[in-house]
């Protein structure tokens, strides 16, 4: 080997070994698995950095990301709350965090109310809060075991196509039982390209181990038992809305007045079942400037849940209120409250566009997941349902469905639509534009398709404003079988919805505007669930939230936690289905 090759690779020995020596004992990243719903956008808020250093530490996921994926997140950017962020390894406990980084376990507990021994797992992510000034205490008293500065695992290994269990295993020199042991999700067998496999170190050669203490540590059990708090009722519950009655937009002024008409009776609704409740109502102005005027009021402190603003601008300020003052603070509008992702006290009602398409997906797959999909563009350009389209696209790609796009303007020709159809089998349609203008130009290719070809099993499936468009659609929708997804939907003719506008007419001497979602409805429906709730659960109404059980009138609730540290997301999506009998079916997957 001449000299200068020999140089050459003695140089990139020396690099790839203080690479794995960096990576091991001095990481500047941790790891998160990605959960369904989840963005490169909502992750990059869980733990306040940019999607560009995200993506900087995991080329290509600016292109694709998946449920189970395991990516690489950048260290040094903590709240100033000196908290920091770590992954559970193998091994790990409860107990063995306080010991590593001399914080007490009723401090990890209160960091991360999404925490319990049921979930603490491998791959899971936890808020360390900054240490305790004393060392950490239980109330059981066992050996204190050394604080364990290095990893349980020596490397990160990210899965190549064609790898194996065994193969990988070979290759660091470990067992197939060892591997699996730090890696729990491969004991079905499967592997996944792009995906990062903790690679423990191998038995014989494991240190900064101790012989196991005369006196065993504390279990999760017994740690998240002692550091739970006990449950306590809310006698009469204080409750605050802020809303804009006063705002500049008379739109916007109706639709609030409508919220808080619905609320009123919600409240009536409970206070027959002998639910306790004093309501405090503070007028936004739909200005931020309003917002601080009330957040300054001292009553405001004493609230058990507040509810609003209507404004995005005005989130900030509200959630930073409620978390300092550890009220639950619900928000009913917006779809964008990036404080979910830190503040555990916020409920968001109306599902990020992420997490609803995740759930739109999966529910399709399960209702769809064995017929012939083809997408229908309408010639028109518009690209705003060009993220699900997308999306779906790759889940039917993940699930091995089968699809295709054509493209129907201008003259209706039926002979295209047959020619994407397998006529032998079931048939959905899904337009690429939510518009109705869309509809008007796809809609008479596919029903004279219907019409000349009654044997087909063909479905129409589409999106939440198509409900707007009955007026217009109605026998369309019924003659092609159609579906659309939603988070909000009733049917005026069931009983609830008819009793519902009844009630509100004779409260009010008027009728709820033609708006999607019905505001008067929607203020019914949130009212009526937390309220119930707290009446029920408590302070422990985080814990038993699907102990309140409700039937909602327009919107359905299903509230899950983002992460163990930040709050809840409602991830309640409808199917609502016109069957060819011309029923109207809402089909709820939960």
């Amino acid at each position: 080997m001449k000299p200068i090759n020999r140089i050459f690779l003695f140089l990139l020995f020396i690099s790839v070994s203080y690479a794995v020596s960096y990576a091991q004992e001095n990481q500047s990243y941790f790891l998160h698995t990605i959960e369904k719903g989840q963005s490169l956008y909502s992750i990059s808020k869980m733990y306040n950095v940019t999607t560009s250093d995200i993506i900087h530490l995991n080329p290509g996921c600016d292109e694709k990301i998946y449920a189970g994926q395991t990516i690489k997140i950048p260290k040094g950017k903590e709240s100033q709350k000196g908290e920091t962020f770590h992954t559970i390894q193998s091994g790990e406990t409860l107990y063995k965090l306080t010991t590593i980084y001399n914080v007490s376990a009723k401090a990890i507990c209160e960091a991360n109310p999404g925490l319990s021994a049921e979930n603490f797992r491998i791959g899971q992510v936890i808020v360390i809060p900054a240490q305790d000034n004393t060392p950490a205490q239980t109330e059981q008293t066992a050996q204190a075991e050394p604080a364990v500065k290095k990893n349980e695992w020596r490397d990160m290994h990210k899965v190549a196509r064609k790898e194996t269990i065994f193969s990988i295993s070979q290759q660091y020199g470990i067992t197939q039982e060892e591997l699996i042991a730090a890696n729990p999700e491969l004991k079905n067998g499967k592997l996944k390209k792009g995906s990062f496999l903790f690679i423990p170190y191998p038995k014989s050669q494991e240190t900064g181990k101790t012989a196991p203490s005369s006196q065993a540590a504390p279990s999760n059990e017994e740690l998240f038992k002692e550091n739970s708090i006990s449950k306590k009722q809310i006698n009469t519950i204080k409750v605050a809305l802020m809303l804009p009655f006063t705002s500049t937009s008379q739109d916007e002024q109706s639709r609030m007045v409508e919220f808080y008409e619905g609320f009123l009776m919600a409240i009536d609704s409970l206070k027959h079942q002998g639910v306790s409740a004093d309501i405090y109502t503070y007028d936004t102005k739909g200005t931020t400037a309003g917002t601080n005027a009330i957040l300054s009021q001292s009553k405001l402190k004493d609230m058990d849940i507040i509810f609003g603003p209507a404004h995005q601008s005005s989130i900030a300020s509200v959630a930073a209120f409620a978390d300092k003052n550890n009220i639950r603070l619900v928000v009913p509008f917006s779809p964008k409250v990036d404080q979910v992702f830190t503040n555990p006290n916020i409920y968001q009602v109306n599902t990020p566009q992420s997490y609803l398409y995740s759930k739109v997906y999966e529910h399709f797959i399960r209702k769809f997941g064995k017929t012939n999909v083809i997408f229908v563009d309408d010639g028109s350009g518009d690209k705003e349902k060009a993220e699900f389209i997308k999306g779906m696209k790759n889940e039917l790609k993940d699930n091995n469905v089968r699809f295709k796009q054509i493209q129907l303007a201008g003259d209706i020709d039926p002979n295209k639509v047959i020619a994407a159809m397998d006529t032998l089998q079931e048939n959905i349609f899904i337009p690429t534009s939510g518009r109705s203008s869309a509809l008007t130009r796809v809609l008479p290719h596919l029903t004279l398709v219907r019409r000349e070809h009654p044997h087909f099993d063909m479905h129409l499936f589409g999106y939440p404003e198509w409900q707007t468009y009955t007026q217009d659609f109605l026998a369309n929708f019924y003659e092609l079988d159609t579906y659309f997804y939603s988070s909000f939907y009733t049917n005026n003719l069931f009983p609830a919805a008819i009793n519902f506008t009844q009630s509100y007419r004779r409260w009010y001497s008027k009728d709820m505007s033609n708006t999607y979602p019905k505001y008067g409805m929607l203020g019914f429906d949130v009212g009526y669930f937390f309220l119930k709730g707290l009446s029920q659960q408590g302070n422990k109404l985080e814990e038993n939230l699907n102990r309140v059980q409700v039937t909602p009138i327009q919107t359905g609730f299903c509230f899950e936690r983002v992460n163990n540290w930040g709050g809840f997301i409602n991830r309640k999506v409808f199917f609502v289905h016109f069957t060819k009998n011309y029923e109207l079916v809402k089909l709820d997957y939960d």
